[in-house]
């Protein structure tokens, strides 16, 4: 694992006077990356931990199909487990601001670890096992907010992009792999197996989280009776009341809402458009992975040429046009060419968002905006599943990728000239 850490921890990237970056990076800022171990051990303990989610979600969703055979069944797994999280994610992100973040990242970890050990012990019927997901899932809701407001505490401000994109490098790249660590461990240690794996590794996560210094919550921190609700609301009024912090969050939910429906269209375009077979809807599906691969690589390796808030608009429309221009093409060649330059721009958005968020958003807040994003980000997916799935029946995969496409530039553009005012008014680090 050290060694693909090492690997992934290029250049990074100098702040430039006025905001924004500088092109490219010095030797020793690409060193001082390379040699923080607490930013290391984070980084490892989140591919750890989203190796294990695509692992285990490969195992249950087999556990599924073969104990019930209805498709209904694995439906309502993937619900509980990616889109119910989502609803309390002003809870799980004022966690992350009430308590130190290296204990709430440990307990996250043990939390998770410790359900998926009882999972695989019990293999229980469907009502239980979906509510065992739910607890894991709620867990993994907690750990990902605490784990990057944790990063401006580890990293310095300047190594922000770099240490960003490294850890989108690794978890993507985690989330890649564990499919085929699946598909290679059943025929040895079958569903009990993959699970019990899956939990040895969120252990293995925790223990690399524990070498992380003390990252205690801001002092004062209100603890009496009702206080973690009155965070959360708190997260909400500040996320709202806060301009830039409000278009950063609108802007990206709304390209999310417009552009998520992609997964379902793309099957679609591949059987009934070109008339192609299974192989071509892995080709396209595959394709974004490989744009985010590279994408977060590149930012990783070279840093960054321009603004990071020119690099979320370049973020939003990148992803938005590839899937117009995805509509309109002409045979799947063509349309994976697209899907991965989309996954390109669906790297820089992250990237960029996410170090916007951490330089201007206060310490006692990140939690909480970040808890914010990441369930409002599900609740938009699940949205454009449910909006696309209605005009991908009323018309065709290219027309609902064209319109996706279109609605999502649209929502660029208007994000571009809300940030350009609000930005001037902030803090100039971002």
């Amino acid at each position: 694992m050290a060694d693909s850490t090492t690997d992934s921890f290029g250049a990074d990237s100098a702040e430039a006077p006025g905001g924004g970056t500088a092109a490219g990076a010095s030797p020793r800022q690409h060193r001082s990356l390379r040699r923080n171990h607490a930013f290391r051990a984070l980084w490892s303990a989140r591919v750890i931990s989203y190796a294990g989610d695509s692992l285990s979600l490969v195992a249950l969703m087999l556990h599924v199909a073969d104990s019930t055979g209805q498709a209904f069944a694995i439906a309502l797994l993937l619900l509980v487990g990616d889109f119910a999280p989502a609803l309390l994610g002003p809870l799980t992100g004022a966690l992350s601001d009430r308590f130190d973040l290296k204990r709430v990242m440990i307990g996250a970890e043990l939390v998770q670890g410790g359900v998926l050990l009882l999972i695989a012990v019990l293999l229980p019927p469907l009502p239980v096992l979906l509510a065992l997901v739910a607890v894991r899932a709620i867990a993994g809701q907690v750990f990902q907010p605490a784990s990057r407001a944790a990063v401006p505490a580890l990293v310095p401000d300047r190594d922000l992009e770099t240490a960003n994109a490294s850890i989108g490098f690794g978890t993507n790249g985690a989330e890649a792999i564990g499919p085929l660590l699946a598909a290679a461990l059943f025929p040895l240690a079958g569903v009990r197996g993959v699970l019990l794996v899956d939990a040895v590794s969120f252990l293995l996560s925790a223990l690399l989280l524990a070498s992380l210094p003390s990252l205690p919550a801001t002092p004062g921190a209100d603890t009496g009776r009702g206080a973690l609700f009155r965070d959360a609301r708190a997260g909400l009024g500040y996320l709202w009341s806060t301009p830039t912090v409000r278009v950063i969050f609108l802007g990206f939910c709304t390209v999310v809402a417009f552009n998520g429906v992609d997964d379902v269209a793309l099957v679609l375009l591949a059987t009934d458009t070109f008339q192609a077979g299974n192989s071509a809807v892995g080709l396209l599906l595959g394709a974004v992975g490989i744009g985010l691969f590279l994408g977060y690589l590149l930012l990783a390796r070279y840093g960054m040429h321009a603004s990071t808030a020119g690099l979320l608009i370049a973020g939003f429309a990148i992803s938005s046009v590839g899937n117009l221009l995805t509509g309109l093409a002409w045979a799947v060649g063509a349309a994976f060419v697209m899907q991965a330059v989309r996954g390109l721009g669906i790297a820089a958005m992250d990237v960029a968002t996410s170090t916007l968020l951490q330089r201007a958003v206060p310490e006692r807040m990140l939690g909480r905006v970040f808890g914010n994003l990441y369930g409002a980000v599900g609740v938009a997916a699940a949205l454009s599943y449910l909006g696309g799935a209605l005009l991908l029946d009323a018309t065709s995969a290219p027309t609902t990728l064209l319109v996706a496409g279109a609605g999502g530039t649209l929502a660029t553009v208007a994000t571009a000239w809300a940030l350009h005012r609000s930005l001037g008014r902030m803090n100039p680090r971002a």
